[in-house]
Parts: C-alpha cells; sequence; structure tokens
C-alpha cells in the first residue's frame, strides 16, 4: 500500500485531501507545517507528499528545500498544492525540486490522476534502475545541520543574479541569520558571505569555459554589477582577468596547425 503524507495547516484542506484519497488503496499521514511534515517524512518516508505552499513556522518552499537537500528524502515526490497560482509560485515550486503544483480549489479527479502518474513514475524509476539504493549517500536525517546548509549551498547557487540578503536565506533553509553562519563555519569552514563570492567565482569561471556568453553577461548572470567588478574579483582569485583567461581556453582547444 502507497504512503501518502499530506502536509496543510487547514484541518479543512486535510480532511478534503483525505476524502478524496480514501477512495483509492492509500495509507494517509498528515502533518500540520512544514517542519512537522519534513519530521514525518524522515520518519515515515512516504512515497509522495502533498505539500500546502503557505503555512506558519515553516513555509511549504522551505519544507521543500530540506527535503531535497537530504538524500534520505530527496527522491519522495512533492506536488505542491497552493491558491496562490501566479506563475512566479509555480516557478518557484518546480525549481526546488517539485515535481507538480496545483491550484486550489482543485478538480478532485484531476489531483487523483496526478498523483498516481508521479507514484507510477517513481515505481518505474526504481524497477529501471536496479542496485542504485544501494549506492546512494549516507541518509543525512541525524544530521540537520548539514541538511540546513546544503539546502543554503543550493539556494545561493541557484539565484547568485539576484541573491535575498542573508537573514531570508536563512528564513528560506528554516533558521536563521546567526544560526546559518555558524553553520557554515562549522561546515564550509568559511561565511556566507565567503562562499557566495566563491561560488560566483567558480559560476564565471564555468560559464567563461564552457559559453560564449559576453563577460559583461555573465557578469550580470552571476551577481556582479558591471563587468569590472567581475573582472577585479576573478582576478584578485585566479590571477588572470576574465577576458585572459577566456583566450587561454581558447588556445587550448585549438588544435595546432
Amino acid at each position: 500500500m502507497r504512503n501518502i503524507l499530506i502536509v496543510d495547516d487547514s484541518a479543512f484542506e486535510q480532511r478534503v485531501l483525505m476524502d478524496l484519497l480514501s477512495e483509492y488503496p492509500y495509507r494517509i499521514t498528515v502533518a500540520f507545517n512544514g517542519l512537522q511534515g519534513y519530521q514525518l517524512a524522515l520518519a515515515n518516508q512516504p512515497d509522495l507528499i502533498l505539500l500546502d505552499v503557505r503555512m506558519p513556522n515553516m513555509d511549504g518552499y522551505t519544507a521543500c528545500r530540506l527535503l531535497k537537500a537530504n538524500p534520505a528524502t530527496q527522491d519522495i515526490p512533492v506536488i505542491f498544492l497552493s491558491g496562490a497560482d501566479s506563475d512566479e509560485e509555480r516557478i518557484m515550486g518546480l525549481s526546488i525540486g517539485g515535481v507538480d503544483y496545483v491550484s486550489k480549489p482543485f478538480s478532485p479527479g484531476e489531483l487523483a490522476a496526478r498523483i498516481q502518474v508521479h507514484l507510477n513514475l517513481v515505481q518505474r524509476a526504481s524497477v529501471g534502475a536496479p542496485g542504485v539504493m544501494a549506492l546512494a549517500a549516507p541518509p543525512l536525517a541525524d544530521e540537520p545541520d548539514a541538511v540546513t546548509v546544503t539546502a543554503a549551498r543550493r539556494l545561493i547557487a541557484d539565484n547568485l543574479a539576484a541573491l535575498p540578503n542573508l537573514s531570508e536565506i536563512a528564513r528560506s533553509v528554516g533558521t536563521y541569520r546567526e544560526k546559518l553562519s555558524q553553520l557554515f563555519r562549522a561546515h564550509t569552514g568559511m561565511t556566507v558571505f565567503a562562499f557566495i563570492r566563491e561560488e560566483r567565482i567558480r559560476r564565471g569561471e564555468q560559464l567563461l569555459r564552457e559559453t560564449d556568453i559576453d563577460v559583461q553577461d555573465i557578469a550580470l548572470l552571476i551577481g556582479f554589477n558591471n563587468a569590472g567588478n567581475f573582472a577585479t574579483a576573478f582576478r584578485e582569485r585566479l590571477g588572470v582577468t576574465p577576458s585572459a583567461y577566456r583566450q587561454s581556453i581558447q588556445r587550448k582547444k585549438t588544435p595546432e596547425a
């Protein structure tokens, strides 16, 4: 029997979902906020999670970031359920790891069909990839601080062009500014700001090496105000300007006559 976890702060919404799913051979577990949902997912390993977005204490986006940062829960499909139907909300949910985004009020038949589709996809993936579980990274269920740092690092890497401030980054992974700073020093050996700087240079180096994007555009893509600031930071880190670095890469790729 497949286990589905419902995470929603509304008892009414929970009842609606439970009534809908009672017609199918599912075992149902419920949670009232994102943190409780994340903890239940670690404990019960559900086959699929129905995750509300707007909740107190920890919202659905934060919970999803933690779920996807933990090897123990990263493969559990998450379907977001939300009363907000803007493109930005949908993009956010899908970009942080949700497999689907269903707007409230939803059609019971459509939601049931989407649930079945994603359960079938997971089943096919597990059948088609024997031995994958044995090779998976060890769970981080007993290392919540490591999960928080991993979630923060992914958030930073995915938003280099327009990073929120440190307090917002911390809130988005379920913690607070001072705590996140402590965790980064303990797990990465650097401050959050040092990590951001290193990640921007690393991404810039990758784009210079693998694309033909203009240096000015690369600077903006990785969060620098202009090409001059990017060039200064890049030269301090690697000893050459971005243009010189790209030229050296191109020379190495060009076969000698």
